[in-house]
C-alpha cells in the first residue's frame, strides 16, 4: 500500500534548470504518481509563478529548495584564487562558442529567505531540500503551514542529523542518482560520519535504504539509478515508502531538459557516467563528455561556477553540441525513456 504521506510510491525527482515543468508534474500525476518543481537558480517570484502554474492544473504537486551552504558562502582569499584560476582554464571554452564569461558571483545564496518565506505565506503541499539541513524552525514553520517537510541525505551520519529536525520524511540518495548530489557532511556520502566503526559504502540504493532503515524512523524516499518497476519493488522492500524517479523522466515529452540533453542519454557515443564538478563546482554525475574530461581538476565553488559556465552550457545547447553541455545522468542513463511520462510512471506501477 502506497505510504499515507504520499499516496504513490513513484515521486518525480525535482530537476532544477528547467527540467521540471508543471507540465511534466502534471503527466506525472495522471500516471499515478507525485510530480516536483524545482525552486533551484529561480528568483523567488518565477518559483511563484510556477506554482500558481501548477495550482491551475489541480494536481498535488511539490517544490524543492537549494539549502545555501555556509562553507563557501562567501568563499575565502584562497577559494576566489581557485575560482579565479578556473575562469581562466575556461576561457577557450567561451572563446570556442564567442561568448564572454562573467564575473564571478561569490554571494549568492539563490533568494534562500525570500523562498521560505513565500512558501510560508501561501504554502505548497510538500517542500523538500538539498544541499544541506534548512533548520528545525524552518521545519516546524512549514509544518504548521501545512506542508509535508522532507530533507535529503546521503548518509546514515546525514539521516541522523536530519532526523534531529523533525522532518515528516528523508530523501535517501544514493551516489548512482543523475545530478548534484545532495551531500552535506565531509567525506564520502556513504560513510560521512559514520557512528562506530563505520557504516559499509553501500554498493545500491536498496543497501542504502536499509542502512538508514535502521538507524532512523522517519519514512524514506529512495533515489538513485531506479530505472524500472524491479528497481522501485527493491527499494520498497528495502524499507522505503517511495522513490524519487529523475533519469528515467529526462527524454519525456513533458521534461523541460534541453533537447540536445535528451538526445544524448540515447546516443551510444556516451558510455559512461562520473562524478565531476566542472559545471557548478559541486558534484554531480554526468555523462562523461569533452567539457568533464578537459576539467577533472575543476575546484569546489558553487554556485560561483554554475554561473561561470552557464553562457558555454548555453551556447553548446544552441549549437547542438552536447560536449560542452552538463548531460546529468544516473548510471542508468541507457533505460531512459521517450514519450509521455504519463506512460512512464504507469509502466512503473504496472508491476506493484
Amino acid at each position: 500500500m502506497p505510504h499515507p504521506l504520499f499516496n504513490t510510491p513513484f515521486i518525480a525527482a525535482p530537476m532544477a534548470g528547467g527540467t521540471s515543468t508543471p507540465d511534466l508534474a502534471r503527466a506525472v500525476h495522471e500516471g499515478g504518481g507525485l510530480g516536483f518543481l524545482a525552486a533551484g537558480y529561480k528568483s523567488a517570484e518565477a518559483m511563484c509563478a510556477e506554482i500558481a502554474a501548477a495550482r491551475s492544473l489541480g494536481i498535488p504537486f511539490g517544490m524543492n529548495v537549494f539549502v545555501p551552504d555556509p562553507r563557501q558562502l562567501p568563499p575565502g582569499p584562497e577559494a576566489v584564487e581557485r575560482l579565479e584560476a578556473y575562469r581562466a582554464e575556461l576561457e577557450p571554452e567561451a572563446a570556442r562558442y564567442g561568448v564572454a564569461l562573467p564575473p564571478l558571483r561569490l554571494d549568492d545564496d539563490d533568494a534562500w529567505q525570500d523562498k521560505i518565506d513565500a512558501l510560508l505565506a501561501d504554502p505548497v503541499e510538500f517542500v523538500s531540500f538539498a544541499f544541506g539541513l534548512p533548520g528545525k524552525q524552518v521545519v516546524t514553520a512549514l509544518q504548521k503551514a501545512g506542508t509535508t517537510v522532507i530533507s535529503s541525505v546521503t548518509s546514515v551520519a546525514e539521516a541522523l542529523a536530519a532526523a534531529e529536525e523533525g522532518p515528516d520524511a528523508l530523501a535517501v540518495q544514493h551516489t548512482s542518482a543523475g545530478g548534484h548530489t545532495a551531500a552535506f557532511l565531509p567525506g564520502t556520502p556513504e560513510t560521512a560520519g559514520a557512528p562506530g566503526a563505520g557504516t559499509p559504502a553501500a554498493r545500491t540504493t536498496a543497501e542504502l535504504v536499509a542502512q538508514v532503515r535502521a538507524a532512523v524512523g522517519v519514512p524514506l524516499i529512495a533515489a538513485g539509478a531506479v530505472m524500472d518497476g524491479r528497481g522501485l519493488r527493491e527499494v520498497l522492500a528495502a524499507g522505503a515508502s517511495a522513490a524519487q524517479i529523475g533519469t528515467a523522466l529526462v527524454r519525456t515529452d513533458e521534461s523541460g531538459a534541453r533537447q540536445a540533453h535528451k538526445d544524448a542519454l540515447g546516443d551510444h557515443v556516451f558510455t559512461q557516467t562520473a562524478m565531476t564538478r566542472a559545471f557548478t563546482g559541486r558534484m554531480a554525475r554526468a555523462l562523461v563528455n569533452d567539457f568533464v574530461r578537459d576539467h577533472q581538476d575543476a575546484p569546489e565553488g558553487y554556485p560561483a561556477i554554475h554561473h561561470l559556465t552557464a553562457p558555454v552550457r548555453a551556447a553548446s545547447s544552441a549549437a547542438g553540441d552536447p560536449q560542452r553541455l552538463n548531460l546529468w545522468a544516473g548510471t542508468g542513463w541507457q533505460r531512459a525513456r521517450e514519450g509521455s511520462a504519463k506512460d512512464v510512471v504507469r509502466e512503473f506501477l504496472s508491476g506493484l
